[in-house]
Order: C-alpha cells, then sequence, then structure tokens
C-alpha cells in the first residue's frame, strides 16, 4: 500500500462509441481531472458504422496530455504519482491491422454495425445449433453484435485483410487490444492482449476455460495466430511507451465498458446494474458459475480480477438504441438543441398520450434478437405533439430495460438476485442518461422496484480504475468492496399503481411486435 503521505493516482482510459475520456482518480478514488474528445462516426451504407482506428489512439494522446495539464492547474503532481492506467472501452468493436505497418487494414467495424446479416444467415443454415450453435460454449447467439461475425466479413471482403491473414502479417482485437497494442509499443514489441470480459464478446472464447474454443475456430475458420493472449482484468499488462504521456506509467487494468461499471457499482453475486449510454446494457452478477438463459440473454464474464483470482461471471441483456434516440432527436429532426432539452420537453406533459416509440433503428438486441425489426412510433393522433414523441422516447429506454430484468428475474430465479433490507430488488444505474430525473423517475415507475443512482455516474472509468489500482497494490479487495465511495445516492421510488404499470407493459408489447419484420421497406 502507498504511504499516506505521497500523492497517490490511478488514471483510466474510458474508449467508448462516441468519445474518449482520460480520468484521474486520487488515492479515495475521487475524480480530480479528466478530459474528453468526441470522435467521427462513419456511415458508409444504410446499417454500417465505422470508426477510424488512427482517430481514436490520437483521441486517447489528446486525452492523456490534456487531463495531465489540468491537474497540473490544480496543482496536482499527477505525473509522479501516478501509479497505474486501466483501460475500459467499447466492446465487440473490431479492428485489423498490421503487424509490421502498425495500420489498420479497413475502419474499425462498430459494436451496431449490421452489415454482417447475410453471414450470420449463411451460418445459421449451415451449422447444425442454428443460431444457437456457439451459445454452450460462449454464451452468444449467432448475432451481427459479436467481434467474430465482424472478422468473418473483414477476411471475405477486404483484400488487404485477406492478404495480410495469408502472409501472417494480420493482427485481429477488440479497441481494448488495438489501444494496449499502441499504448505499450506498437511495431517496436507492442503487447498483443485482450482481457476475458473483451474476449468473450468475440464469440470465439470458452466461457469455462476462458481461452479460444478450437472447435469453433475452426467451425469458422479463424485462424488462432492472429488472436491476441487472453488475461485477467486486474494485472501488469506492460508500461506506456515513449511516444505517448506518461510514458513509463504501467497500464494494468482491462474491462469491457459494462463489466467495468458492473466493478464501479461493485456489484457482487445478485446484484444488478444498468449503464445509459448510446445503448443500455444490464448485467446482474451470476457468481461462480456461468448461467445459462432461456430467455435470449447473454452469459457472460462478470470480471476476474487477477490471474489466479475466481471468474465472476454474468448474465446481460444489451439494448442497441437508448441515448441513441435522444441524439436522433437532436441531430436528425432537430426536436431538441441539445440531449439535456428533452427532460424539459417530456415534463411538458403528464405522460406520452398513448404514444409508443420502438428505437430499432438497426433491429433489436435482448432479448428480442430481431436484426428485421425497425424503429416504430405509434399511437400517433392529431393530440399528439413534441413533448409526447420526447416522452415517449425517454419511455423507450426504461421498457427495453425492463424486459431484460424480467427475463433475467425469470432465468436466475428468486434465489440469483440479492434483495434489501426492505425485500426489495435494487436496480444500480450510471451512465451519462442518468442526470435525467425524469428518466429514472419513469424506470422506476414502469419497474415497480427502487433505482439507485450513486453521486458518481461515470462507474464505467471508475471500474477500469479499480482494476488497475487493485493489480499495483493502490488499494486491496476488501477497501474497494467496502465501498472506497458510497457517499451521496439517489434513490427513485416507484409511484405507478400496479395496473397501470400492467395496461403499459401490455402496450409496449404490442408496440414491439408491430416492429418486425420491417427490414425490406427500404428496398
Amino acid at each position: 500500500m502507498a504511504g499516506e503521505g505521497e500523492e497517490v493516482y490511478v488514471a483510466a482510459i474510458d474508449q467508448g462509441t462516441t468519445s474518449t475520456r482520460f480520468i484521474v482518480y486520487d488515492r479515495h478514488a475521487k475524480p480530480v481531472a479528466s478530459h474528453q474528445l468526441e470522435f467521427t462516426q462513419h456511415y458508409p451504407e444504410a446499417g454500417w458504422v465505422e470508426h477510424d482506428p488512427m482517430e481514436i489512439i490520437e483521441t486517447v494522446k489528446v486525452c492523456m496530455k490534456e487531463a495531465v495539464e489540468k491537474a497540473k492547474d490544480g496543482n496536482l503532481n499527477v505525473v509522479s504519482g501516478l501509479k497505474a492506467i486501466g483501460i475500459t472501452n467499447q466492446r465487440e468493436t473490431t479492428v485489423m491491422w498490421s503487424k509490421s505497418t502498425g495500420l489498420p487494414l479497413y475502419n474499425a467495424i462498430v459494436w451496431m454495425d449490421a452489415r454482417t446479416s447475410p453471414v450470420c444467415r449463411r451460418l445459421e443454415s449451415e451449422l447444425s445449433g442454428g443460431r444457437t450453435h456457439f451459445v454452450e460454449t460462449c454464451g452468444l447467439p449467432i448475432s451481427t453484435y459479436f467481434s467474430a461475425l465482424k472478422l468473418l466479413w473483414l477476411m471475405e471482403n477486404v483484400h488487404a485483410v485477406k492478404d495480410a491473414v495469408r502472409t501472417g502479417d494480420a493482427l485481429f482485437g477488440t479497441i481494448d487490444t488495438w489501444l494496449i497494442w499502441n499504448l505499450t509499443g506498437g511495431i517496436h514489441g507492442g503487447q498483443h492482449v485482450t482481457d476475458c470480459s473483451n474476449a468473450s464478446r468475440t464469440m470465439l472464447m470458452n466461457l469455462k476455460t476462458l481461452d479460444w474454443d478450437k472447435p469453433t475456430l475452426e467451425a469458422l475458420g479463424v485462424p488462432g495466430k492472429i488472436l491476441p493472449k487472453i488475461i485477467s482484468n486486474s494485472e501488469k499488462i506492460g508500461v506506456v511507451a515513449k511516444e505517448f504521456p506518461l510514458a513509463g506509467v504501467p497500464i494494468s487494468g482491462c474491462l469491457g465498458d459494462q463489466h467495468a461499471a458492473m466493478l464501479g457499482q461493485l456489484c457482487q453475486k445478485g446484484e444488478a446494474k444498468s449503464t445509459y449510454g448510446t445503448g443500455a446494457f444490464i448485467l446482474l452478477n451470476t457468481g461462480e458459475e456461468p448461467t445459462q438463459s432461456s430467455h435470449g440473454l447473454l452469459s457472460t464474464i462478470a470480471y476476474k480480477l487477477g490471474p489466479s483470482a475466481p471468474t465472476n461471471y454474468a448474465l446481460e441483456g444489451s439494448i442497441a438504441i437508448a441515448g441513441a434516440a435522444v441524439q436522433w432527436l437532436r441531430d436528425s429532426l432537430g426536436i431538441i438543441q441539445t440531449a439535456a432539452e428533452i427532460e424539459k420537453l417530456a415534463e411538458t406533459v403528464p405522460d406520452s398520450g398513448g404514444v409508443y416509440f420502438v428505437p430499432a433503428f438497426n433491429g433489436l438486441f435482448a432479448p428480442w434478437w430481431r436484426d428485421d425489426a425497425r424503429g416504430i412510433c405509434i399511437g400517433i393522433t392529431r393530440f399528439t405533439n413534441k413533448g409526447h414523441i420526447a416522452r415517449a422516447v425517454l419511455e423507450s429506454m426504461c421498457f427495453q430495460v425492463n424486459d431484460v430484468l424480467n427475463s433475467m428475474h425469470k432465468d436466475a430465479g428468486e434465489a440469483g438476485e440479492v434483495k434489501s433490507a426492505e425485500g426489495e430488488f435494487l436496480l444500480r444505474v450510471d451512465g451519462g442518461a442518468t442526470v435525467n430525473n425524469l428518466l429514472m423517475q419513469i424506470q422506476a415507475d414502469l419497474l415497480g422496484s427502487p433505482v439507485v443512482r450513486p453521486a458518481d455516474i461515470e462507474t464505467t472509468a471508475l471500474g477500469a480504475a479499480y482494476a488497475a489500482g487493485l493489480a499495483a497494490g493502490v488499494w486491496t479487495k476488501g477497501q474497494v468492496f467496502a465501498g472506497l465511495h458510497k457517499e451521496n445516492t439517489t434513490v427513485f421510488r416507484p409511484k405507478l399503481d400496479e395496473a397501470h404499470r400492467k395496461k403499459r407493459g401490455d402496450s409496449w408489447y404490442k408496440a414491439v411486435s408491430r416492429s418486425f419484420d420491417l427490414a425490406d421497406l427500404s428496398l
């Protein structure tokens, strides 16, 4: 443990879908300096979403430099006191690059990209188990969402990728792998690794062995030599190379964003959290055994805090469009000027006036798994105004979270959930959209149980900092799980009666069913 007198800091790189952040925390896990940058979203065709991996690396560099400058302005000597850096990242987003040049062979294909639908259909028809062929080993159905499908698309459609795979010059990775490889030296000896939480989202890792699954690689034709080594979430990985700010500082923690948020929320067995970002992601820690879902959820890793630490597993429900629907109201429709305005607009009406909005822009994820669904807004009358639509957009996030939690309750059963002293199931929430009090109240109302928001809603970065700080000996597991910062939670309690809740839920299901089988409308 670090001495009480010296300045001790731990930092986190939080590389998300639309922005990159670097946050510095003090020894009490309080944020003391940060910098954030948005980067370009590329939409080359309908349903395609790409990022430039070089731009992502550049944003990381700039955020590190600017956060350190801000700390200096506040008289904090972060450079000498920084003990470790943790990384957390958008998951499933797939990068292929050249081992010899260090340059990407194609843009990164983003997790929500739907171009791999034909690959999915083909595999479902060819493989004996159809859509669920790999569920037994990796916990995931065949879906456009996961990295393996994006990798297959790249190997089949991009000449540079085909050639590099053939000559042994290709490296595959999710964003964590790309960042670590670059940060630890790139072509001059960069570490080609991924952590078990990110690996569990590729469809290629065996959930029990935490290693690449050979039969899966063979079935898909993926060469093992292009894959990174799988490590735990909390161990020394390498040190920052000299061409980056903070050179020489150890990188000692890495988790996919949802797993990091789970650690940041201190979710232990039977506890669940929901992160509201571009999408929404609900995870329930199921303890040291993977739980198979029969209700459309994914079995995944929660976290593994050290090479010899036990693995905690989770059930996860992923929702593709949450905050992205608010961005759509702002950027595509111009109904609001800033994301924050949606709360005021939605509060101009007491309810959604019978309007239901299903944001299936690129299909629906859990628990439906319908890539033929498309966005719909129904129940519109002459009475409908933009306040109703704004409110229906907020409600769509909460209804989707409900669908996932209902599935979790069915899969995990009574034994799988921890209740509060009052016998209530508590949903811990985090992410940018949770600043919206109306959204949180709607969530509690539609869920019928309390929603708990922490003081620091950026628990994704915090989880990565915890993992790095644990490996560097800044904190012990006992200190982290005792809650380095348990102050100031806000609790939203349900105010809606059971009859209304049920009626609203039934109407939502009716709306969702109307969104199916609409993919060919655009043809």
